[in-house]
C-alpha cells in the first residue's frame, strides 16, 4: 500500500504534465480509500480527463455512484463548460450596451487557458471552501490541482474596486473583476484549506523523463511559495527490464534511470513512490484495484501483425516541404510530445537538401542540441527567450495601461500579467516578426501560438477600432501574422503527438481551437511510437499494440498523418 494512503488528510489533489497519469492515479487512489471503509467523492476538473474511460461508466456533474465499489461517488466536471457558463455571466449583461466590438473582445478574452482555471477553481472552492457541500465524505480527491498562477491572484490584498476603476473593461486574464469580487471570501477559505496540511495533500504525478519532471518541480515549488506544502511525488511508469535482451527496452529503461538520477532537487525532497510501467490497459475497477500492486505475471503472447496500415514515415513529409520554395513551418502540442525536436530534425534535414532555413526556438535545450555539431550551410538559428519577452511585455503594459494606478491595483495588474497568456502574446510578438521572412526562405518555429492567442489579439484591434477610432498599439508585424498564418500555401501548422490518450485527446482540442481561428492544420505528426519496431520485451509489446488504436483515431482525423518510431535519444536524428 502506497504511504500516502495511510491516514491522508480530506483533500486530495494530483497534479502534473498531461498525460503522466493523473487520473488514473487519482481514481485508483480513489478505488482504495473505498475499498479501506472509507465513504470518497473523485472529482474531475481536467478538460481533457477521460474518468468516463478509465472508470468503464458515464459520469456528469452530479455525484454518482460507482458500481461495484461501495461508498465512491464520482462527477466529471468539464471546465470549458463550466467556463462558458462563466463567460455568459460575466458577459451577458454588456450585450446591447457596448458595441458588438467590444463584446466580442470581452468574449475572446474569456476564452483562454486562465478563464478555464478559474472555472475548475470555482469547482475546487464549492467543495472545500464550503466544507457543509461535503461534510458526508470522508475524503474529496480531485484529479487537478489548481495552479500557482490562478492561487496568487485570488490571494493578493488588492483594492478591487480601484481596480475596476481604472483597468480598462474592469478585466484580468481571470476575467471581469467584479465575478471575482464577489467569491472573494469563499476562495480565501478553500486558500486556507489548501495550505493546512492536516485538510490537504497535493500528489505530484511525474513520468521518468526530463520534461515531465521538470513541469512537477515547477508546480511543487510554486505551490510550496504559496504555502502549499504537503505534497507527495508518485512516479509513474519506471520500465523494469524484464527482457534485457531486447535493446529498445534497455534504451528505455536506462533513460528512466538517467531522468531520475538527473531529478530536479526540489523534488528529491518530497517523500515518494515509484510505480512500474504496466503491460496492462488500465481502464475499469479490476484493472484500477491492481493499479498499487507490481505485475506478478505479464502475458508473453506477442502478435507481430499490425491491426492497420502504419502513417509514412517523416521523411516522405520532408520530401514534400522540400519540393516547395519556401514558407512558415510550425510544430504545436502540448509540452513533452517532442515538438522542439521533431522542428529541428526538419528545419536540418532541409537545409540538408540545400534550402535556405531559419529555425527559431523557445527551448535552451533545443539550441544548445543543435550547435552540438556544425550548423548545416544556409542555416540561420535564433532562440527567443520566453522570459526576456515577456518581461518587455510585461514592462510596457506597466508603464502604460498601469501607470496611474495605485499600489494594491498596480499589484494585481503585476500578477495578472503573469498569466500563461501574457507569455503566449509576449513571444507569439517576438515569432510574427521572424515569420514575416517566409517569403523567400523556410521559418521553422517550434511553438505555434494558440487560437485562442490569435483571436484574443485580432479581437483586442477590433475593439481599439470600434471604440476609440484610432489605430491599435499592436505592432505591425502582428496584425500581418494572422493572415499569413490563415494562408495554407504560406504557413503548415502540425500537430505532435504521443500515440498515447491524453496527448491525442489534447492534440484534437488544440485542433479545433486552430480552426476556430480560421487556421487549417497541415497535418499530425505521431511521436515517438513502438508501432512501427520490433520488441520482445512482454510490456513494450503490449503497449506497442495497445498504441493502434490512437494512431486510428489520429489517422481519422482525415489529415496527412506521419510517423516517427520511438528513439533513446531523438535529438540525435538529424
Amino acid at each position: 500500500m502506497m504511504n500516502y494512503l495511510t491516514n491522508p488528510p480530506k483533500n486530495l489533489f494530483f497534479t502534473g504534465k498531461g498525460g503522466v497519469g493523473k487520473t488514473t492515479t487519482s481514481a485508483a487512489t480513489a478505488i482504495a480509500l473505498a475499498d479501506s471503509g472509507k465513504r470518497v467523492l473523485l472529482v474531475s476538473t481536467d478538460p481533457a480527463s477521460n474518468l468516463d474511460e478509465v472508470m468503464g461508466l458515464a459520469l456528469s456533474a452530479e455525484p454518482a455512484e460507482v458500481p461495484g465499489v461501495p461508498g465512491l461517488f464520482a462527477i466529471n466536471v468539464n471546465p470549458v463548460e463550466a467556463a462558458a457558463t462563466y463567460r455568459e455571466q460575466m458577459v451577458g449583461p454588456y450585450r446591447g450596451i457596448l458595441p458588438d466590438a467590444a463584446v466580442r473582445s470581452m468574449e475572446e478574452q474569456l476564452s483562454g487557458a486562465c478563464t478555464v482555471e478559474i472555472a475548475a477553481f470555482n469547482e475546487f472552492a464549492a467543495l472545500i471552501g464550503n466544507p457543509e457541500s461535503v461534510k458526508t465524505f470522508d475524503h474529496v480527491i480531485f484529479d487537478t490541482a489548481p495552479t500557482g498562477h490562478t492561487l496568487r491572484l485570488l490571494s493578493l490584498p488588492a483594492a478591487w474596486s480601484d481596480f475596476i476603476d481604472t483597468n480598462v473593461g474592469g478585466t484580468s486574464c481571470l476575467g471581469p473583476l467584479a465575478g471575482l469580487k464577489a467569491k472573494h471570501q469563499l476562495y480565501e477559505h478553500t486558500r486556507h484549506s489548501l495550505g493546512n496540511p492536516e485538510e490537504t495533500l497535493v500528489v505530484v504525478v511525474s513520468r521518468p523523463d526530463k520534461s515531465p519532471l521538470a513541469e512537477a518541480a515547477r508546480a511543487s515549488a510554486e505551490l510550496k511559495e504559496l504555502g502549499v506544502a504537503n505534497q507527495y511525488l508518485v512516479i509513474n511508469g519506471v520500465l523494469q527490464l524484464n527482457e534485457p535482451g531486447d535493446m529498445i527496452a534497455v534504451a528505455l529503461h536506462e533513460r528512466n534511470m538517467k531522468a531520475l538520477a538527473d531529478m530536479p532537487q526540489g523534488l528529491l525532497q518530497l517523500p515518494r513512490t515509484e510505480l512500474p510501467l504496466c503491460s496492462t490497459e488500465l481502464v475499469g475497477i479490476p484493472a484500477l484495484r491492481m493499479f498499487f500492486t507490481p505485475e506478478k505475471n505479464i502475458s508473453s503472447t506477442i502478435s507481430t501483425a499490425n491491426p492497420i496500415q502504419l502513417p509514412p514515415p517523416l521523411h516522405e513529409l520532408i520530401d514534400q516541404l522540400a519540393s516547395m520554395h519556401g514558407g512558415v513551418i510550425m510544430t504545436m502540442g502540448k509540452g513533452g510530445v517532442g515538438k522542439t525536436t521533431l522542428a529541428v530534425n526538419i528545419a536540418t534535414a532541409l537545409a540538408g537538401r540545400g534550402k535556405k532555413v531559419h529555425l527559431t526556438t523557445t527551448d535552451p535545450a533545443a539550441h544548445v542540441a543543435l550547435t552540438i555539431g556544425e550548423t548545416p550551410d544556409g542555416m540561420q538559428v535564433s532562440r527567443v527567450d520566453p522570459i526576456a519577452e515577456t518581461d518587455a511585455y510585461r514592462n510596457e503594459v506597466l508603464a502604460t495601461v498601469g501607470a496611474n494606478l495605485d499600489e494594491e491595483a498596480r499589484a494585481l495588474m503585476e500578477e495578472d500579467l503573469r498569466s500563461p497568456c501574457t507569455e503566449e502574446i509576449a513571444v507569439f510578438r517576438a515569432f510574427a516578426k521572424i515569420v514575416e521572412q517566409g517569403t523567400d526562405r523556410f521559418v521553422v518555429i517550434d511553438t505555434a501560438p494558440t487560437g485562442h492567442t490569435l483571436l484574443l489579439l485580432d479581437a483586442s484591434e477590433s475593439y481599439h477600432r470600434e471604440v476609440t477610432r484610432s489605430m491599435s498599439n499592436i505592432p505591425a508585424a502582428v496584425r500581418n501574422l494572422l493572415p499569413h498564418l490563415r494562408d495554407p500555401e504560406f504557413t503548415k501548422v502540425f500537430l505532435v503527438t504521443l500515440p498515447e490518450a491524453t496527448p491525442v485527446h489534447e492534440a484534437i482540442s488544440l485542433q479545433a481551437d486552430l480552426r476556430r481561428a480560421g487556421i487549417e492544420p497541415a497535418g499530425w505528426i505521431i511521436n515517438q511510437s513502438l508501432a512501427p519496431l520490433t520488441v520482445t520485451d512482454p510490456v513494450l509489446a503490449q503497449r506497442r499494440l495497445r498504441e493502434f488504436r490512437y494512431i486510428e483515431e489520429v489517422v481519422n482525423q482525415d489529415n496527412h498523418t506521419y510517423l516517427v518510431p520511438w528513439q533513446a535519444e531523438p535529438t540525435k536524428n538529424r
